[in-house]
This record gives C-alpha cells, sequence and structure tokens, in this order.
C-alpha cells in the first residue's frame, strides 16, 4: 500500500516537473550559445523524445558552473526523428564545432542516440563517455501500445533497438543512472558492461534535478 502511493507520488511529481520543463522552454528567451563557454571538458547535451533542451536545465546549469562549456543540438527540436538521423544530426554538429574529448549527457531517448553515435558514427573518437538518464536501453513494453511510430519504436523487439542494444562494444563507456521506480520504462535502465547507478528518487523526468544526479553527472564529467 506505501509503496503503491509513494509511485503515484512519484509519478505525479514527474508530470508537474515535465509540465514545468515545456513552459520554461516556451517562455525563455535564453540562447544556448551562453553555455558554450568554460576551460573543462565539452559537454554535450542530448534530451528525449519530445523534449527540448530545457528538460535538462538542472544539469546544464550546473555542469556549465563548473567550468564545461555546455553544447545544445538544436537543429534536433523536440527530438522526435528516429535514432540513426538523430545522430547523424549530432555528429554534424560535433564535426561543424571541431569538438573533441566530449563527454554526453543524455536523458531517454538520448541516450539511445549517444550510444549509436558513440558506436557507429565517431571515427575520430571525439566522444569519451556518455551519461544516460533513463534511458530505454532494452525498450519499454508500453510502446507497442502507443500511436505514434516514434513511440512504438521504443518496443521491446523493435528490429533496430535490438541490433543498438546487442551492440556492446561502447558499454563501457557509459554510466546509466536511473530511478528505483520509472513509469515509461518498467523494464528499467541497466545496461550491461556499463556503469549502472540507481538514483533513489521515483520518475522520468524528475531525475535530471536530483542532487545525487548532478553530483553523479559532475563527476563523470570531471573524469581525467
Amino acid at each position: 500500500m506505501r509503496e503503491g502511493l509513494w509511485k503515484a507520488g512519484s509519478w505525479l511529481l514527474d508530470y508537474r516537473y515535465a509540465v514545468s520543463a515545456q513552459l520554461r522552454g516556451a517562455v525563455s528567451r535564453t540562447s544556448p550559445e551562453r553555455y558554450t563557454s568554460g576551460d573543462l571538458a565539452p559537454v554535450l547535451i542530448i534530451p528525449g523524445i519530445y523534449e527540448s533542451w530545457h528538460f535538462m536545465r538542472p544539469l546544464i546549469e550546473a555542469l556549465h558552473e563548473a567550468g564545461h562549456p555546455v553544447h545544445m543540438v538544436t537543429p534536433l527540436n523536440t527530438n522526435r526523428r528516429p535514432v540513426v538521423p538523430s545522430a547523424e544530426i549530432v555528429a554534424e554538429y560535433l564535426r561543424g564545432r571541431h569538438l573533441h574529448g566530449l563527454v554526453i549527457v543524455a536523458h531517454s531517448k538520448g541516450g539511445l542516440i549517444g550510444k549509436y553515435l558513440m558506436s557507429q558514427l565517431d571515427p575520430d573518437h571525439r566522444v569519451e563517455r556518455m551519461v544516460a538518464v533513463s534511458t530505454p536501453f532494452s525498450g519499454s513494453r508500453y510502446a507497442r501500445y502507443m500511436v505514434t511510430p516514434s513511440l512504438r519504436d521504443f518496443r521491446v523487439k523493435h528490429p533496430a533497438l535490438l541490433a543498438l542494444s546487442g551492440d556492446e562494444r561502447v558499454n563501457g563507456r557509459v554510466v546509466s543512472l536511473f530511478g528505483r521506480f520509472d513509469p515509461h520504462i518498467p523494464g528499467g535502465s541497466i545496461l550491461p558492461g556499463a556503469e549502472n547507478v540507481r538514483i533513489d528518487t521515483g520518475g522520468h523526468f524528475r531525475i535530471l534535478s536530483h542532487p545525487d544526479t548532478i553530483r553523479r553527472v559532475l563527476a563523470v564529467a570531471g573524469r581525467p
């Protein structure tokens, strides 16, 4: 009973975070370019599906304040394209900005884009590592019931997702962060061979602002 109430409360707080992030993105006039200064390792932000970079604003602010130049790939818009063309857009951004020694910080679908980029589209080894937060590396059993094709792409037996899951070459350079309960990914976000870390919170979105998530992301971004 108590666990059920906790999950229900986590769900409500999660969607409050999502709505707030959407509104913040709609009214904000902040340019992503304001975050691209810094002397530490560059960081690339890849949000999840239907998300602008404002969903990850708590992490962006913390990383930039710590001295990392933080980059957002604005051509992704709200990230509705399939994983492969999205990863191609990101790869083009990295080449255009001449970025090396890069750390990817991704949320949800963004982690799939990041993994594809690292394994298939990074011949110059621009990306050092990735922190993926609440990423459906093995899909979601709910995806088969979704109406839109962009969400059905996350179904457990989708061929592209199975192929990406079976490619474990870069898993050792990934840190996967996830909460105790994720209403969107009931199967969890454990990635074999990666550094898997459970954050003591619930939800799919508000984990992005959890102090332990921010602390872990800063620690990974700051590794030599």
